[in-house]
């Protein structure tokens, strides 16, 4: 599929058949005038997916999503001048979560720059410490070899895909015409490519270096382990890959305590498994936090959520803390690890237990077990005297009905936190996403529809009202995925987690500066996004809403109305309930 009606339609016919043949195959495309060679190439390519996003932002994000799905990069298309700047946002979500993806912003060749031609920034080194790799691509050339555009395209490949994943930036200069306007194309130009296209592979075959743990610190991590009487388990989001029955493994053969995230995959598994579901809210008693006095932590993947953890683990440091994850960041605000191994936790776990190790029992799991059971009926009891639908309400439900086919998806700020706060052990193995790299509440949306792009399964995902307005234009991306969303919209009428915040005893300046209050609904905006609408008063009202949507093949969008304020008093009840339970 080489185009050879001119210089521009050849080079993008490369970039694009190159693409495919390294495993791409969907394309993002915001329209414009200067990436009109790219756009063309994927539009006449039989073998190429493709969405239209009309806003940048959140097509990068609908990218993002789609990448955390599959594990490969969607490809981003667009036009040169601010269009590029607006990838930026889900760029460095990227970058920071270790999610490959593969940005070509078309740009003005070099001789317009900085001339005060139309819609021409100085496009390289835009997205500056947060990509993998980048580079600035000539404009078309026949004095160039085609060849390099293809090696171009490997690396950038490459790089995207390599340990550790993230964006790559290909910048690619077209001079006009743009259209596809005959040129006569010299047939010498393409002789260096005949091997290539009378294969279907790429031009650079990359070998990937294998991220396999070697013997030493494995021996280390086992004689530390052997040595600890009273360890810990931390799992937090394990990345792309789905090491489920690997941590399963770890979990029963350790049979320590587990701290697990919601993003973890761990956080709803039945009450079988030594998980603790409601850490953080023990975590309020300073009393067991000192109690616990742990000795070894082992953690694995990404931060936690809870940030009662990280303050516990700055007040109380274990004498060890291993934290294994497949990529070479530091992930240590607290500077609190003594080991770090840099491995997927599939074969670490594999290679830990190659051989028996008779890891001697925590003696912390009784106590945390009996103190989790104290908070579980605390929050049985506040909840059931707590007459109107709450925020902890709603997010123990979604997590208890969301079926195991589905995806879950936890918006910031709020929605993540409740869910990871107050989960009930609901027996299942749920794969929850959210984009905690940077925990911004942009983007939301359009993530939300490239996972459930990426995966082919429905998406339920809960986000706040704010959440909703940052990211209304995505809305549109939903019109244009196969599979239903359901969008639960907690709406507390503005910025509810400032109500958590020390800021909110000014009520000079919180209300319009922090909690900055509105009376917006979302009704005309679901009908705007062809979605269905409901608006559950109760929660029995939104157990049978949410479950007539699971059954229909339709977006649905679910508006639920909290109070901020309500929902602090409560969360604030339950703790003074759980600190006098647990003895402060």
């Amino acid at each position: 599929m080489i185009d050879r009606t001119n210089r521009n339609t050849l080079w993008a016919s490369l970039i694009v058949e190159e693409l495919l043949r390294l495993g791409a195959s969907y394309f993002v495309i915001s329209p414009g005038s200067r990436s009109t060679p790219l756009t063309v190439a994927v539009a006449r390519h039989p073998r190429t997916e493709h969405l239209i996003a009309y806003d940048e932002r959140g097509a990068a994000f609908h990218a993002l999503g789609y990448a955390r799905a599959t594990g490969r990069p969607a490809v981003l298309i667009c036009t040169s001048g601010t269009a590029a700047a607006n990838y930026l946002p889900a760029v460095i979500e990227a970058s920071l979560e270790g999610i490959p993806m593969l940005l070509l912003t078309a740009d003005r060749p070099p001789e317009l720059r900085d001339t005060g031609a139309n819609q021409t920034i100085r496009q390289p080194g835009i997205y500056t410490h947060y990509v993998r790799w980048e580079f600035d691509l000539p404009a078309p050339d026949f004095q160039i070899p085609p060849t390099m555009v293809l090696t171009t395209v490997d690396q950038s490949w490459h790089r995207a895909m390599a340990t550790p994943p993230g964006p790559v930036h290909l910048n690619c200069m077209f001079r006009e015409p743009l259209a596809p306007t005959p040129e006569t194309v010299p047939a010498r130009y393409l002789r260096k490519l005949k091997g290539w296209q009378e294969s279907s592979r790429p031009y650079t075959a990359y070998s990937q270096a294998p991220s396999i743990p070697s013997d030493d610190p494995i021996r280390r991590i086992k004689t530390l382990l052997l040595g600890s009487r009273r360890g810990l388990i931390v799992l937090g989001w394990p990345g792309i890959r789905d090491p489920f029955q690997a941590l399963v493994k770890l979990i029963r053969r350790l049979n320590w305590p587990v701290f697990a995230d919601i993003r973890s995959g761990m956080r709803l598994l039945s009450e079988a498994f030594p998980v603790i579901p409601y850490f953080d809210q023990l975590l309020h008693s300073k009393t067991l936090q000192k109690q616990l006095n742990v000795d070894t932590i082992l953690h694995l993947g990404s931060p936690v959520t809870s940030k009662r953890y990280l303050q516990w683990l700055e007040a109380y440091p274990p004498r060890h803390y291993i934290h294994v994850a497949p990529h070479p960041a530091r992930h240590d605000p607290g500077h609190c690890i003594t080991l770090r191994l840099q491995a997927e936790l599939e074969p670490f776990v594999e290679r830990l237990f190659g051989t028996e190790i008779p890891v001697p029992p925590s003696s912390v799991l009784q106590k945390l077990k009996q103190a989790n059971r104290r908070v579980a009926a605390i929050l049985k009891e506040a909840l059931a005297a707590f007459p109107r639908i709450s925020e902890i309400s709603v997010a123990r439900l979604i997590a208890t009905l969301v079926p195991e086919t589905h995806l879950l998806f936890a918006g910031n700020s709020m929605p993540i936190r409740e869910l990871d706060m107050f989960s009930p052990p609901a027996g299942k193995n749920l794969r929850v996403e959210g984009n905690r790299g940077a925990s911004g509440i942009d983007g939301l949306i359009a993530t939300a529809t490239g996972l459930a792009v990426g995966r082919q399964q429905p998406l339920t995902a809960i986000v706040g009202d704010l959440s909703v307005l940052h990211d209304m234009n995505s809305l549109l991306l939903v019109q244009r995925v196969t599979v239903p969303v359901l969008l639960i919209v907690v709406n507390n009428h503005g910025g509810g987690i400032f109500e958590f915040l020390p800021i909110a005893r000014f009520q000079d300046v919180f209300e319009p500066f922090f909690r900055t209050p509105h009376h917006l609904t979302f009704e005309k905006l679901a009908s705007f996004a062809g979605m269905a609408y409901r608006n559950p008063t109760s929660l029995d009202a939104l157990q049978r809403e949410y479950q007539a949507a699971l059954h229909q093949s339709r977006s649905t969008l679910i508006e639920v109305h909290t109070n901020a304020r309500e929902n602090r008093d409560l969360q604030e009840g339950i703790r003074r309930r759980i600190l006098e339970a647990l003895g402060d």
